[in-house]
């Protein structure tokens, strides 16, 4: 039975954890896959075609292991290639983007902040969303340049870290912004430091658990959630560092395997 197939997940490395744990929370007994490029890690400093041929290698991959619907839990990935991959293959898409709408409507300072890839930010679709919801506000934006690899390395908490967050920090703090909008799946692994520099006057956003109740809706939709099981079983590769991903993932190492792969 097509239920039974597993989710596919795919990320440009280990950042799209943040929204695979979310998934698994919200579908504990679907099966899922999980694809870490980080040898091609970030993807936000690519062209879009080197974005889309990427994302095509992770689709076709992940449909090789008879995926029944794809997360793209990518910012840039989504912004620039899930057109392409949603008018060239036949499974459904999930995509993810900046949560620019919620921070728009609730700001109370009339400025939110973005921080976010260069491959994000410079996208078509960032700027329709930005156009369409932010119109009258002052909207921030910081390309966060450095934090996906040090994220990729397991720097999270370290001084070149802190440097770089105060860095892109401080400036939206100047501008009064009250609302922090996350545009890069590997950010959420960042908010412990994140709410140091920024405090409890600003909301942080994140994308995760919106995609997830995102995918369960269209597995509802297509009549594609699993029927009847009693838990799910996880199969997470990485085409680099295991030791990186297993750590991100390591909440959830029940019913999981975590492997190199050359892909």
């Amino acid at each position: 039975m097509k239920s039974n197939q597993p989710i596919g997940v795919f990320d440009s490395g280990v950042g799209g954890i943040s929204i695979w744990k979310e998934i698994v929370k919200l579908l504990p007994i679907e099966d899922t896959i999980y694809l870490a490029d980080s040898k091609n890690a970030p993807y936000g400093q690519k062209s879009r075609q080197e974005i889309i041929d990427l994302s095509v290698k992770n689709t076709e991959l992940l449909l090789s292991k008879g995926c029944k619907i794809i997360v793209v839990a990518c910012n840039t990935a989504t912004t620039n290639a899930i057109d392409f991959l949603r008018d060239n293959y036949k499974v459904p898409f999930i995509g993810i983007e900046p949560a620019i709408k919620p921070a728009a409507l609730q700001t109370k300072t009339n400025a939110i902040g973005i921080l976010a890839t260069q491959g994000t930010l410079s996208s078509e679709l960032f700027h329709s969303t930005s156009k369409k919801f932010a119109e009258g506000i002052k909207v921030v934006e910081q390309v966060g340049e450095g934090l996906v690899p040090l994220v990729e390395s397991g720097k999270m908490d370290t001084p070149e870290m802190l440097y770089l967050l105060n860095k892109y920090l401080y400036p939206m703090l100047d501008e009064h912004i009250d609302y922090l909008v996350l545009g890069c799946s590997h950010y959420p692994f960042l908010i412990p430091q994140i709410r140091k520099i920024v405090g409890d006057k600003v909301t942080i956003i994140d994308s995760g658990y919106a995609v997830a109740k995102q995918t369960r809706a269209i597995l509802k939709k297509e009549n594609l959630l699993v029927k009847e099981k009693s838990s799910a079983f996880h199969q997470l590769y990485t085409n680099a560092d295991v030791s990186i991903l297993k750590d991100i993932a390591k909440d959830f190492n029940k019913n999981s395997t975590i492997n190199y792969l050359d892909f």
